[in-house]
């Protein structure tokens, strides 16, 4: 199970990575061509820079859930200590699995709709479908990804702090990633 985690999140990195890199290099590709070769025809650069960007986003919250570092309020489960913390946790990570399995679902009837109705992309013709699959995708990882780490929470239950792995605490040797 960790294993398929691990891969999962490889490949959410590895797809951050790359549109990131083709996002600056159409972002450059754009304002250079604006201000130096004026060349009327890379009117698409635009549209390249803004769809990598949302898929950036989207696959930056699982990534934001992932390590810790997403913005939460933790007022309640600050407050509480032992097995009743690790309940509310739990509670609140199945709460996360069940909205993002939803947005997937749905996500996943866009993308039909899209597909169907053959819309394209002003500047670049592309399908509509792609820019919506972002939505399949992100939440899509975030649903396994957070359904594995609520699995192991759950199994780890009984077991102390120190002993439970994955307990969904940011580790600075693993870099927050399950280890």
């Amino acid at each position: 199970m960790k294993k398929g985690l691990q891969i999962c999140q490889r490949m959410e990195d590895w797809i951050m990575v790359l549109t990131f890199a083709v996002m600056v290099i159409a972002a450059f590709v754009q304002v250079f061509n604006r201000n130096i070769t004026q060349i009327s025809s890379l009117t698409g650069m635009e549209e390249v820079s803004k769809y990598c960007m949302i898929y950036m986003v989207l696959l930056g919250t699982e990534l934001g859930l992932r390590d810790g570092t997403q913005i939460a309020v933790t007022a309640v489960v600050d407050k509480t200590k032992g097995m009743v913390k690790k309940i509310l946790r739990i509670i609140s990570k199945l709460i996360v699995v069940i909205f993002s399995g939803t947005m997937c679902y749905q996500g996943y009837g866009m993308v039909m709709q899209q597909v169907a109705s053959g819309q394209k992309s002003p500047a670049l013709q592309l399908p509509m479908s792609i820019p919506y699959a972002a939505l399949v995708i992100s939440f899509g990882i975030i649903t396994i990804v957070q359904g594995v780490t609520a699995i192991i929470m759950i199994k780890n239950i009984g077991k102390e702090e120190d002993e439970a792995e994955g307990m969904d605490v940011p580790d600075e040797t693993t870099g927050g990633e399950i280890r």
